[in-house]
Parts: structure tokens; sequence; C-alpha cells
């Protein structure tokens, strides 16, 4: 009976042992966009399977620029940015659980939720807040976790 149990007790701490192991696994992905690779962040780190996103601007990386027309036409290619991302790493905006939102004026919420709102019809939980000033001279910035 004491050589069961051992087993047992031997059996489940190696279980929880390699439980834990698995879970902490942390990947931080270099970006697929090549003019970002020296970037001091990465695009996307992985772990546990969530994806956790840097933030996107409202630019166009064919040309490094941001897309001209406002917080509207900067949210569109914010959001396209990320989904760039989700999709290179076998994700989508589906899978989206929580959006950070950060605009230069509160008063561009509205307009900011008009586009938003055709992306993210799942409703993820969100945070939405003004900033003084955003990288680059953005309107917006968005980040996002997502499941893989």
């Amino acid at each position: 009976m004491k050589n069961v149990l051992l087993i047992v007790i031997v059996f489940f701490c190696f279980g929880l042992w390699s439980c834990e192991q698995s879970s902490n696994s942390i990947i931080f992905h270099k970006s697929h966009e090549p003019k970002k690779l020296k970037a001091p962040f990465s695009d996307a780190v992985e772990s546990d399977g969530f994806l956790f996103l840097a933030g996107q601007v409202g630019m166009d990386h064919t040309t490094r620029t941001l897309v001209k027309g406002g917080v509207e036409a900067e949210t569109k290619q914010c959001i396209e940015n990320i989904k760039a991302v989700l999709e290179h790493h076998n994700s989508s905006l589906d899978n989206v659980v929580k959006c950070t939102v950060i605009l230069k004026d509160i008063n561009d919420f509205k307009a900011f939720n008009n586009v938003y709102v055709n992306y993210f019809p799942n409703k993820p939980a969100r945070t939405t807040f003004a900033a003084s000033g955003l990288a680059v001279g953005a309107s917006i910035e968005i980040d996002v976790i997502a499941v893989k």
C-alpha cells in the first residue's frame, strides 16, 4: 500500500511540475515587417495560448508614414495593421479578447468608435483613454490581447 501511495504522489508531483513548466513558455516574436526588425520591442509576444500585441498606429508600413484622413482613416489602418500581425501568427480579429485604445483627443471617440464597431462584432473588453501625445504624431494607438 505504501508503494502505491508513493507512486501516486510521485506521478502527481511530476504532473504538476510538467504542467507548470509548459505553461511558463514565452516567445518573443520578431516583426513580420522587414523595416521593423530593429525595433526595440516585439510586435507579438506569445504565452499560454495568448498573443500580446504591441500598440499599432495608423501607419502604412509600405511608406512608413501615417495615413491621411484623420482619426477614422488612422483607426482603420491601426486595425488593419493589428489584423496583419494576428494573421501572421495564425489568429484573427475574432480571437481578440481585450483592446486598449489611446486617443490623442478624447473628442475623437465617436469617429473612432464608428470604425471600430465594424471590425470587432464580438465586442472584446476594451479600455479607451486620451493622452497628450502619441508616437509619430498619431491620432490613435491600439493594442490587443488575442487567443492564439
